[in-house]
Parts: structure tokens; C-alpha cells; sequence
């Protein structure tokens, strides 16, 4: 029988996992036990990186043993059936007390599932969004535990230690329990959907508009970095545009297909926020983005569709590249005005109590969507723990005050030149539909109680209502039914 001498393990040892491994294993205090169901995998990593000192374990029993109580796993498997086989595996030769962590992607309603399931059996099982690729995984990410307050007192300690740092904090916080952390996690992809689409937006209105070449671009989205917009993902768009093809000698981006892939997590932000009630329309977008990219049969047969006669050229190059600077910026703005409000609701439907600031303050480093500015939402929070709407905070309030006229400017541009935005077009569209004073709901409501007498509240009188369409059209009080 192993001694116990891991103070943490990993199961699955495919890129994220043993890049997971090696960065436990390279922070003082951790002894890591590995385990993978090929155990040549293990024996591979074993080989690679002595320098780890890993305990090794060949079955679900050994790993279980080498194990100090108590017992601490990470999964790092692929999210489905193969998450809960290795669940089952575990709880088989854990005891209470110990603790199960799936840092995979999986979609929060299954972590609430499998956290009360496991729950039964005195074993804490805790849901970890863990974000910043295989990089992150080695270097430091952000990770967003969820989880009982029990498990974070053993687990907080480990996975500080491995967590990027930003402005001297670890990127890493207690959540709130059971799927909170994958929730957050997803809210988190969400908006890196979005995040990439409008900066891909602002690629193609500068290229079509302006005439540049990408490593021209590149250099656009270089400087940018260097100011308001800093952020990884403005980072590795200049080093893509600059990429040039060995093979053919042109830009990369050219000759890459332009059909991008999902793997689902924007999908489950949009639908989760459709069943929560909270509009997130820059996200829901940039993920139908996607998927009309994805549809090239239908593309194929659509190019003859008539569009505008008129060529797009811009006059004043440098003026429209600072337009679409602005309104990339307020339109980022939105998007994660419009996730936090998505966390905020889910906070409320799960009981979850999520500290919003702090959530921003993980998001500084080591994730994708790090970026500057989340410096500045976490101050918001801070000044007003309550905020309901993250775009009123002052300092976003000025920058939308600065933007707004540009924003227009290029959403009108695209309109009137045939160059889909639709990023930066719905975002403008949820700012302007949430700064204003009476929007057309009122005539949704009247025609939903007319043909289905589904009623409607006045503006000059408590109460719920309807008419009488196919009668007299007179109003009646009514039940609510809304």
C-alpha cells in the first residue's frame, strides 16, 4: 500500500491535466498524486518531468491511498458521462469528508446534480471553473471554486498557490456553493464570445473600410493595447494578423477558414439567460455568429443577394479607426454589463451569494478575458456593492459619454456598406432600449391580451386589466396571467 503522501491529486492527465499537475507540483507544500485510465499517459509525464516528483498510481485504490486526508482530486477529464464515471470511481474508494473537484467545463446544472448526489455521501464535491487555456493551466489561471464552505478551507490554500496573480491577489475566490462556480465560469465564456466578435468586427470594418492589410491592422490593435483597451485577447489578434503562411506566403488569416467553431458554453450563457429573464444580447449574437459562419450551404446559395451598390470607402482613415476603437470599447462595456447582470440574476434564482467585485478582481489575470478595465468594474462594485446596472457606474458612464457618437457613426457605416456587425449593433441597441423613457413593450402587452388575453398593467392605476377585444372592448379587472 502507497503511503500518503500527496496533498492533492489529478485525474486525467490529456494537456489541461498534466499541465494542472506540473503547476501543482512546482508550487512549494504540494506533493501531487496523478492518475490517468491509460496509465501510459501517466508514465509518459512521469518520464517528462521528473523534476515534479509525482506519486504515481496505477488504479482508483492506489491513488486513493497515497492521498494525506483529507483526500483532495481534481478531475480534468472531458464534461459528460466521462466526469461522472470518474465520480462514481472516486466516491467508490473515498470516504467522508474528502473532496472531488471537476475542473472541466461542465454546464452548471450538472454540477448542482452531482454536488447533491455526492453530497449524500458525506463527500464534498466542489465545481471549478478553471479559465486561461493550457498556459493558464501551467502558468497560473483563473479559477472559480464553488463548493461547501468545508472544502474551501482545505482547497483554498492549494489552489492559491497555483492561481495567477494580479496586483499582488491570487485570481482565485470561493464562489458560493454547489454550481456557482461553473456557472460563473460560463458567464465568463460568454462574454469572451463577445469579446472576440466585436474585436473580429472591428478587423473586418477597418480592412473593408480602410483598405489595410492585416499586418498593417496588427499594428492598429498593438497600439490599442496600449491604452483603454488593453487586454489579452487585443494581445493575440495583432500576433494572428501578423502570422504569415509558410505554405502560401500569405496572411494566416487568409487562408484560414471562416467557419468558426463552439464548444457550447456560449449557447448555455444565452439560454440560461433567456430562462433568468436578463438580456444578453452582445453574447447571443456573437454566438449566432458563429453559427451562421458555420452554415456555408447556406452562404453558398445567398452571395447573389442583392446589397448596396455603393463600394465602401473611408475619407479619413485615422478618424474611422478611432470610431471603431470607441465603439469597441463601449460595446465590450456592454457585454460585460450585461454578464454581471446574468451572475446577478443567477445569484438570486441559486441562492448563491456572489460577491460581484470580487469576481472581476479573479478575472484580472490569468483568464482570456483579462483586460485593464476590470480594475475599474471592481471599483464600481466596491463604491456600490448593489450596482444594477454596471453601465451607470461613473467611469463607464464617461466612457460611453466619449464613445457614443463613434459607435453610432460605425454602426451606421456597416449598415449603409453591407458589412454584418451585429456585436456592435445589438449592443448599441441594448443601450439605447435601456436608457429609454417608454419602450414599445406597451403595444407587445396590448397585442398578447388581444389575441390571448393575456392582460396588461396601466401607467395611471394599480391593478391588472383587459379588454374585451371580441366583445364590447370594454376593460375589465382580471386575474394576472402574465
Amino acid at each position: 500500500m502507497p503511503e500518503a503522501s500527496a496533498n492533492i491529486g489529478v485525474v486525467g492527465l490529456a494537456v489541461m491535466g498534466s499541465n494542472l499537475a506540473r503547476n501543482l507540483a512546482s508550487r512549494e507544500g504540494n506533493t501531487v498524486a496523478i492518475f490517468n485510465r491509460s496509465y501510459e499517459k501517466t508514465e509518459t509525464l512521469l518520464s517528462e518531468h521528473p523534476e515534479a516528483e509525482f506519486v504515481p498510481a496505477a488504479t482508483y485504490r492506489e491513488f486513493a491511498d497515497s492521498l494525506q486526508k483529507p483526500r483532495t482530486a481534481i478531475i480534468m477529464v472531458k464534461a459528460g458521462r466521462p466526469t461522472d464515471a470518474v465520480i462514481d470511481s472516486l466516491v467508490e474508494v473515498f470516504e467522508p469528508g474528502d473532496i472531488i473537484v471537476d475542473g472541466g467545463n461542465a454546464y452548471f446544472p450538472d454540477t448542482i446534480r452531482r454536488e447533491k448526489a455526492v453530497r449524500e455521501t458525506g463527500i464534498n464535491f466542489v465545481g471549478a471553473g478553471i479559465s486561461g487555456g493550457e498556459e493558464g493551466a501551467l502558468l497560473g489561471p483563473s479559477i472559480m471554486p464553488g463548493g461547501s464552505d468545508e472544502s474551501w478551507v482545505t482547497l483554498g490554500p492549494i489552489l492559491k498557490s497555483i492561481a495567477a496573480v494580479a496586483e499582488g491577489e491570487p485570481c482565485v475566490t470561493h464562489v458560493g456553493h454547489d454550481g456557482a462556480g461553473h456557472f460563473v465560469k460560463m458567464v465568463h465564456n460568454g462574454i469572451e464570445y463577445a469579446d472576440m466578435q466585436l474585436i473580429a468586427e472591428a478587423y473586418d470594418l477597418i480592412r473593408r473600410g480602410t483598405g489595410k492589410s492585416p499586418a498593417e491592422i496588427a499594428e492598429i490593435f498593438a497600439e490599442w493595447n496600449t491604452g483603454e483597451l488593453e487586454s489579452y485577447l487585443i494581445e493575440i489578434t495583432a500576433e494572428v494578423l501578423r502570422q504569415v503562411d509558410a505554405e502560401t506566403g500569405q496572411p494566416l488569416v487568409d487562408v484560414i477558414l471562416d467557419q468558426a467553431g463552439a464548444k457550447g458554453t456560449g449557447a448555455w450563457t444565452v439560454q440560461t439567460a433567456l430562462s433568468l429573464g436578463v438580456p444578453v444580447s452582445g453574447i447571443a449574437e456573437a454566438t449566432f455568429a458563429r453559427s451562421l459562419s458555420s452554415h456555408p450551404e447556406q452562404r453558398a446559395v445567398s452571395g447573389d443577394l442583392p446589397g448596396p451598390e455603393d463600394e465602401f470607402t473611408v475619407e479619413d482613415t485615422e478618424s474611422f479607426i478611432e470610431d471603431v476603437r470607441l465603439a469597441l470599447y463601449a460595446s465590450k462595456i456592454v457585454a460585460y454589463s450585461q454578464g454581471f447582470d446574468e451572475i446577478r440574476a443567477g445569484a438570486a434564482e441559486y441562492d448563491w451569494n456572489i460577491d460581484l467585485g470580487a469576481i472581476s478582481k479573479i478575472w484580472r489575470g490569468g483568464c482570456i478575458i483579462r483586460a485593464q478595465f476590470l480594475n475599474r468594474i471592481a471599483d464600481a462594485y466596491q463604491a456600490e456593492p448593489g450596482l444594477p446596472v454596471l453601465l451607470t457606474a461613473p467611469y463607464f458612464t464617461e466612457a460611453i459619454t466619449r464613445a457614443q457618437a463613434s459607435w453610432r457613426r460605425v454602426v451606421i457605416a456597416a449598415a449603409e456598406a453591407g458589412i454584418p456587425a451585429p456585436a456592435f449593433s445589438s449592443s448599441l441597441s441594448y443601450y439605447d432600449g435601456i436608457r429609454a423613457d417608454r419602450l414599445p413593450a406597451a403595444l407587445v402587452q396590448g397585442q398578447r391580451d388581444f389575441f390571448g388575453a393575456h392582460t396588461y398593467k396601466r401607467i395611471d392605476k394599480p391593478g391588472t386589466f383587459h379588454t374585451q377585444w371580441s366583445g364590447d372592448r370594454t376593460e375589465i379587472e382580471a386575474e394576472d396571467t402574465h
